[in-house]
């Protein structure tokens, strides 16, 4: 443990590469705001324009009230003022509440259903990929890949149907739907779960297939060493790096809640508001989760190359020999 802490590099190139990391996720995030403002308002309509008639004259206030009635260019610099504030905006469509208020509330919620969902699929998904690359050729490698490959097949919104037919309805084990207890959050959690968990099985298991037949494999195998503990001690840490690769856009997915789960288990999460607000063209509410969604990810993603950059050597040396030549 010593000697692996010992290999981090907390100098001056590892600063370097945080910084350029940095500047490179508040650009991203830029062109991403940028990008959704103008392309939303270049679609034709507006949130007003419905099946019910509105006068002109209220148009005109609604206008007004919203700052719709300026230039875009005024708008978007008005827009990105009130972000630099964490002002996202007032809903168009829900009349009073503001975006902040919908994330705060149905955050924590979808985000809840995320961590559970994310402590089941990574231990799970490890095992049972670390598991088939052992017993590889055999029953046990058969049995991980065919229930990987059901998780990966099929949509968690079947998935989710089937578990409240089976579970809830025949066998009276869950509640249907609704949001409430522990026990409200099981089903939800084993639907999110499933393709995650399959994912990871498969990437496990075919990395840790190529890192058992390195040529240190065989030479720890040579003094001894049982193909478990080489597996645990030297293999699964660079089996795992396109694992944790992975994690980073899926953690920010299962994180924001998935709407059709959501839907299903009628659980008041933050992934419904999405759909809602495009349906209802709600630019505040689509800028704002849009925003939101973006730094999540971006900021998932930036804690995954970190967690990359320390867990492979190379790319702390390669960024110190690209420093060392600049």
């Amino acid at each position: 443990m010593v000697d692996w802490l010992a290999t981090l590099n907390f100098g001056k190139p590892l600063r370097r590469f945080l910084l350029k990391k940095a500047l490179i996720l508040a650009a991203s995030l830029w062109c991403v705001i940028t990008g959704t403002f103008f392309l939303m308002h270049s679609i034709p309509g507006d949130p007003f324009i419905g099946e019910q008639v509105i006068p002109e004259e209220v148009m005109r206030s609604l206008y007004a009230y919203y700052g719709l009635d300026q230039p875009l260019w005024i708008q978007y610099i008005k827009y990105l003022k009130d972000l630099l504030h964490g002002d996202l905006g007032i809903s168009m469509v829900y009349h009073g509440r503001s975006v902040n208020q919908f994330i705060r509330e149905g955050f924590p919620i979808s985000a809840q259903l995320g961590l559970q969902a994310l402590g089941l699929a990574i231990p799970v998904g490890i095992f049972l990929g670390t598991w088939a690359a052992l017993k590889r050729g055999g029953w046990q490698d058969t049995a991980a890949m065919i229930i990987s490959t059901i998780g990966v097949s099929v949509p968690n919104f079947v998935l989710s149907s089937m578990l409240q037919y089976l579970l809830c309805i025949k066998l009276h084990l869950f509640p249907v739907a609704r949001w409430g207890g522990l026990e409200h959050t099981i089903l939800p959690t084993l639907a999110l779960a499933a393709l995650p968990t399959a994912f990871i099985a498969r990437l496990t298991r075919s990395n840790m297939v190529e890192v058992l037949q390195q040529d240190y494999i065989r030479t720890a195998l040579a003094k001894g060493l049982s193909l478990f503990q080489i597996a645990l001690r030297h293999g699964l840490r660079n089996a795992l790096l396109p694992v944790i690769t992975y994690l980073g856009p899926v953690a920010t997915q299962i994180l924001t809640g998935s709407f059709m789960v959501e839907r299903i288990f009628a659980i008041p999460g933050l992934g419904q508001w999405m759909i809602h607000s495009i349906h209802g063209r709600d630019y505040p509410m689509i800028l704002g989760l849009t925003i939101f969604f973006s730094t999540l990810l971006m900021c998932t993603m930036f804690v995954v190359d970190i967690v990359y950059s320390f867990l492979d050597p190379r790319i702390r040396i390669a960024e110190e020999r690209r420093v060392s030549h600049a």
